[in-house]
């Protein structure tokens, strides 16, 4: 006889005894569906069966099999075959439909029965949802028993205040507390209370979020729902949690890691016990360590613009290796740089364009004790006016549209040496207040950041404007302009010093030689005459262009002096004997005086104008009116 007719027997004769197999079918844990193989009907079902599949009715013996598994007629068949073939067989490629419409994941096992009574088979549905959350419980609880040696520890701490005992409490060196399901406080070892501030027993009872960890790191309210604390006994799994605060009784805090581990009683959560550690030490620690790769990186990046910047400055052509004259004027000069080099005093040298006031703002900085940190340049005529502020003090990334990196501005660059800005009057009016402040101060930001950064810089700064009438005129700050012309440095334009032409011109001589590879060029007695007397507007490099060009258009030797505009300074007359290869200065005025009232002679008393004596002389005749007043020719 088969199964279902056992079961059919006990349930007809009603005789449900706990040893009956009827009893027995209907207690299993899992459903259980006994099928006649031949007519495809359901013979009988267990409760369990009738409650997951017909929602608790009695409903599923007479049912045909294939409607609890619609259009899976074919994989129902393949099955079934494969149980009776085999004698047991498994699937999960079979899903069963509810009558509340679920379809339950379930793995099916088919156990063929008695042969004599004709082909069935007993199919037994386990829920895998549901097994899948008993291996989860069992897997907490395993934790729990068996996992890390602290986790251990805890769950015998939480056994042990239930006993009585607080030996280990007082031991642990960790802050250690247990809340209960609503959060509550249940215990707390001397360590917690001595890193929170409380006296013994103020905490227990407690809503533990609410006494220390009500605030996040940020200051931001810390809502209890989204504690890892307490979620610990609501999901049932273990959190940990690094950088966080915790507060003490004072209000002040301290940075934490923690654990908290879920305790259950007979399979159901009834509160977490949390073990934390004052981090604060490790997190100075990594803070410093974070700030000294910031600046090592700062640093790194500050010495690779300088580098860059340094070979540009290589690239740029200097024709120069020093201040180069024997006149009174130099003289002057280079004593000036001797006496304010040794200070750190700003330095304003003005004077025409081309008279060489980049070169004393080297010579500054090579005599002082700066030498050994960059010499910054800023040419202000050439920096458009919206990006003054950026080149000045730098910028930060997304600081403005195209900032797509942070960059370092010329102060930056410059700190702990010299800074040289060029041109100083072209920098726009409503610039000049944070400049000054650098320059005051010593600080300044970056475009687009907050932080505030110190420099030690000296300023030289050179200007061919009048800066006394810019001010008056209101077009650059008074202030600015004392601060910036504590030690005023003049350089002298070429036509007043013209016993400079010669060793300037031998020595840019020298450099095209260099720079066209040839030897054999020379500069003759009227190749210097000629340069002494012509005037001279663009200064010494208009006086460099013009040799660097005679060195081109050299032929066998002879070097071809062009001067601009086809002008050429007629000869002097050739000096005495007895003169010497120098002159003085108060023979060099004579012999100005001498020639200039030759020309005034010849000329009618004319100086401009054709026939005039500027004409005569080959200067200009702006040049020449201020050599008369100078001369004091009447």
């Amino acid at each position: 006889m088969i199964f279902r007719y056992d079961v059919t027997v006990f349930r007809q004769s009603g005789v449900l005894t706990a040893a009956s197999p009827a009893h027995v079918f209907d207690c299993l844990a899992d459903a259980v569906l006994a099928v006649d193989v031949r007519s495809g009907r359901i013979q009988d079902a267990n409760h369990e069966a009738n409650r997951l599949l017909a929602g608790g009715a009695e409903g599923l013996a007479g049912r045909s099999i294939i409607s609890l598994f619609p259009n899976q007629a074919a994989a129902l068949t393949v099955f079934t075959d494969a149980v009776l073939d085999q004698g047991r067989y498994w699937t999960r490629s079979l899903t069963p439909l509810c009558a509340d419409g679920n379809q339950p994941h379930v793995e099916i096992a088919g156990t063929r029965l008695g042969r004599d009574t004709g082909p069935a088979i007993l199919l037994t549905l386990y829920d895998l949802d549901a097994r899948h959350r008993r291996d989860l419980d069992a897997e907490a609880e395993d934790y729990i028993r068996g996992g890390l040696a602290e986790w251990r520890r805890t769950e015998r701490l939480f056994q042990e205040i239930e006993r009585g005992s607080q030996l280990i409490l007082r031991a642990a060196g960790e802050g250690i507390f247990g809340v209960n399901a609503d959060g509550r406080t249940t215990f707390v070892n001397p360590a917690a209370e001595a890193m929170l501030g409380w006296n013994p027993g103020e905490l227990i009872g407690r809503n533990m979020h609410a006494a220390v960890h009500h605030h996040r790191p940020d200051g931001s309210p810390y809502p209890h729902a989204e504690c890892p604390i307490y979620a610990a006994f609501r999901d049932g799994t273990v959190h940990t949690v690094e950088n966080e605060m915790f507060f003490r009784k004072d209000g002040s805090s301290f940075w934490v890691e923690y654990t908290s581990t879920p305790i259950r009683d007979r399979g159901r959560l009834i509160g977490a016990v949390i073990i934390f550690r004052d981090i604060t030490q490790r997190r100075e620690a990594e803070e410093r360590l974070r700030a000294a790769l910031a600046e090592v990186d700062s640093l790194r990046e500050r010495l690779q613009q300088e580098n860059a910047y340094l070979q540009e400055e290589i690239r740029l052509e200097r024709n120069y290796d020093g201040v180069i004259g024997r006149s009174a004027a130099i003289r002057k000069v280079l004593s000036q740089v001797e006496l304010v080099a040794r200070t750190d005093a700003a330095v304003l040298v003005s004077g025409e364009s081309g008279t060489g006031k980049e070169l004393i703002a080297t010579a500054i900085h090579e005599a002082s004790e700066r030498r050994h940190r960059p010499l910054i340049r800023v040419n202000c005529a050439a920096i458009p006016r919206e990006l003054f502020e950026s080149e000045f003090f730098g910028h930060v990334k997304g600081a403005f549209t195209g900032a797509l990196r942070d960059r370092i501005g010329r102060f930056e660059l410059a700190d702990g040496g010299t800074l040289f800005l060029d041109e100083v009057g072209e920098i726009p009016l409503e610039l000049q207040g944070k400049l000054l402040r650098v320059l005051q101060e010593g600080q300044f930001e970056r475009l687009g950041e907050e932080r505030t950064r110190h420099v030690d810089v000296r300023i030289v700064a050179a200007t061919n404007r009048d800066l006394r009438r810019e001010v008056r005129e209101g077009r650059f700050r008074e202030d600015l302009y004392f601060r910036l012309d504590v030690f005023p440095i003049v350089s002298v334009p070429l036509r007043e010093r013209p016993e400079d032409i010669p060793p300037l011109a031998l020595h840019f001589l020298d450099a095209a030689r260099r720079k066209l590879r040839t030897q054999d060029l020379t500069l003759s007695e009227g190749d210097v005459a000629r340069l002494t007397a012509y005037d001279w507007p663009g200064n010494v490099r208009e006086l460099q262009n013009v040799i660097e060009r005679a060195a081109i258009l050299a032929r066998n030797g002879r070097l071809f002096i062009d001067l601009p505009d086809g002008r050429r300074a007629p000869p002097l007359p050739p000096r005495p004997a007895e003169a010497g290869p120098l002159m003085t200065e108060a023979e060099r005025r004579e012999r100005d005086r001498t020639a200039i009232r030759a020309a005034l002679e010849r000329a009618g008393g004319k100086v401009s104008g054709p026939g005039g004596a500027a004409e005569l002389l080959g200067v200009k005749p702006t040049t020449l009116a201020s050599r008369i007043k100078a001369l004091g020719i009447r």
